[in-house]
């Protein structure tokens, strides 16, 4: 008679796992997170933060760890210590308030939408009455629209509402997006816009960034072979949140946005045999790490990694940090 195996040696069913590239920190990203380190090396604890520097749980309870203090606004920040603005941008009244009060601030804000402010600064000047493709209340939505004046700006963030613009008076027009958009849905608002408005003209350079375009197309090419893509990121990040919408129209055959392992619902796995794994441009690496460990405690897993844009960009620190 056989003796029974022991759970150990039971054989673990196959998995494939496809990883996608690029995925995970982008240079913004990674330049907003190393301003609050630098400041907090240079100042000492506590340092404030004005919002969540990017949009990750696991990124803010490190910094908090360090000595970053996160608020919501200035007022709750003493004049004494130094304060950074997160990677999404700020109203031009929060620098203002800033100075004012004379305070050390610290702009961590993405170089990229900076160059959306700039661009919607030059409409504005150019008496363009600005168009901005986003979603209400996204801090950086919030940011773009503080650089003008009320009323300079109106938000547009589905095809319904760009059927239902209306231009002010007969002033000319202009465009911008915030910079983590699904490129495809902005592209049909887009269209809607252009329909309408024909003279409408596109920016000098298109505003939805690198790393938001490169990691769509990473999940595309996933989404075309996989049963279930993860999408390693927090719910309040904009960009990982479109991540699981690509994989979906793509093809995939169902598509999660999980914080980290414990997220994971076995549940989800059942009929799959290749799963896509990519993160969103504020997860860090260590939990896409992990969730592949998880997977092995329950699959005889096969990691292999999609060919895609390698990523080569990297942005300058404040030089009061690197001084």
């Amino acid at each position: 008679m056989n003796a029974p195996v022991p759970p150990s040696q039971f054989q673990r069913r196959p998995l494939s796992v496809r990883m996608a590239t690029p995925r995970g920190f982008c240079a913004g990203v990674d330049r907003a997170i190393q301003i609050v380190e630098r400041a907090i090396e240079k100042y000492g604890a506590p340092v404030y933060v004005r919002h969540e520097i990017v949009h990750n749980r696991h990124v803010v309870d490190r910094l908090k760890g360090l000595g970053a203090v996160f608020v919501k606004e200035l007022d709750e920040c003493p004049d004494d210590r130094p304060v950074v603005f997160s990677a999404h941008g700020v109203p031009k009244s929060v620098p203002a308030t800033a100075r004012s009060r004379e305070m050390l601030f610290l702009d961590a804000t993405c170089p990229l939408v900076s160059e959306v402010h700039v661009e919607a600064e030059r409409n504005f000047a150019a008496g363009r009455h600005v168009i901005l493709i986003g979603h209400a209340g996204h801090p950086e939505v919030v940011g773009t629209m503080g650089q003008l004046p009320a009323g300079a700006i109106s938000l547009v963030e589905t095809v319904e509402d760009a059927e239902g613009f209306q231009r002010p008076g007969d002033q000319p027009l202009a465009y911008a997006t915030q910079t983590t958009l699904s490129v495809d849905d902005t592209a049909e608002i887009l269209a809607a816009l252009k329909r309408r408005f024909p003279e409408l003209p596109d920016p000098h350079k298109e505003d939805i960034c690198y790393a938001t375009t490169n990691r769509q197309e990473a999940v595309k090419r996933l989404g075309e072979g996989c049963g279930l893509v993860l999408v390693v990121g927090s719910k309040n990040s904009s960009n990982s949140a479109r991540l699981v919408d690509v994989a979906l129209k793509a093809g995939a055959g169902d598509a999660r946005l999980v914080d980290d392992a414990g997220d994971l619902d076995w549940s989800w796995f059942e009929g799959v045999e290749t799963v896509g794994l990519t993160a969103g441009a504020s997860a860090p690496e260590p939990l896409v790490q992990g969730v592949i460990e998880a997977l092995r405690t329950r699959f005889d897993v096969t990691v292999t990694e999609d060919d895609g844009a390698r990523e080569t960009v990297t942005f300058k620190l404040p030089r009061v940090l690197t001084a």
